[in-house]
């Protein structure tokens, strides 16, 4: 579990031990991580491994995986994201690359790292958190959404890969959700036609039910009106 330590990522991780599933999860930030395996530990019978790690440092997945040797992963979920509301121009490069980095370098790591291991599992499930706003160009979070719509086409592309050797791949593509990050960014004013913001719990519950049902799943209903 990729991005683990809050928002959809903690729903993700609670919801999947509450289903009995043993847990590593993987983020940047220390502190929130280690809050969340604590919690989860306490609440279910489960296992669970918080590593601090950035995602987009090559060393550093590398790492990780020599780590993990000895771990049977049945299922990857990689919600790591990062994300700068601005306009294009406005946004320095840095953040841009950042962006990058963290949501496509990363999700490409991740994927480069695990679906050889499902491959040769012969069974397991791969999960790409993407967005709505990887269905089309979306001013104020142009290199996001860029970065978005690339999660998509890779999970499309390997669930094609990966099918006929019993590995389920899905990009989810969830709208506004009730996050740590859309709290700090989300707009004052709702439009009239806005759909509902959605709880991280719910996102994490239905994603997880759209596994094994097709490539990419839009998250919420009236999401996908």
């Amino acid at each position: 579990m990729a991005g683990g330590s809050e928002g959809i990522g903690a729903a993700f991780a609670s919801e999947l031990a509450r289903r009995g599933c043993n847990l590593v999860l993987i983020a940047e930030r220390e502190q929130p991580l280690l809050k969340v395996a604590a919690q989860l530990a306490q609440r279910f019978p489960v296992q669970v491994r918080p590593y601090v790690v950035d995602l987009a440092d090559v060393d550093a997945q590398a790492q990780l995986s020599e780590q993990l040797a000895d771990v049977d992963v049945g299922l990857g979920i990689y919600n790591a994201a990062f994300s700068e509301v601005t306009l294009f121009n406005e946004q320095s490069l840095q953040s841009k690359l950042r962006t990058l980095d963290v949501n496509a370098r990363g999700a490409l790591l991740f994927c480069d790292w695990l679906a050889p291991r499902l491959q040769r599992r012969g069974r397991g499930g791969l999960l790409l958190m993407s967005s709505l706003a990887a269905l089309q160009g979306t001013p104020r979070v142009a290199s996001y959404a860029a970065t978005k719509a690339f999660d998509l086409v890779l999970a499309e592309s390997l669930w094609h890969e990966l099918k006929r050797d019993g590995v389920d791949v899905l990009a989810a593509c969830a709208g506004a959700t009730r996050t740590p990050g859309y709290e700090k960014t989300k707009p004052k004013h709702a439009g009239v036609l806005s759909p509902p913001v959605m709880e991280p719990a719910d996102v994490a519950k239905e994603a997880l039910d759209a596994l094994g049902s097709g490539p990419s799943h839009v998250v919420g209903r009236s999401n996908r009106m």
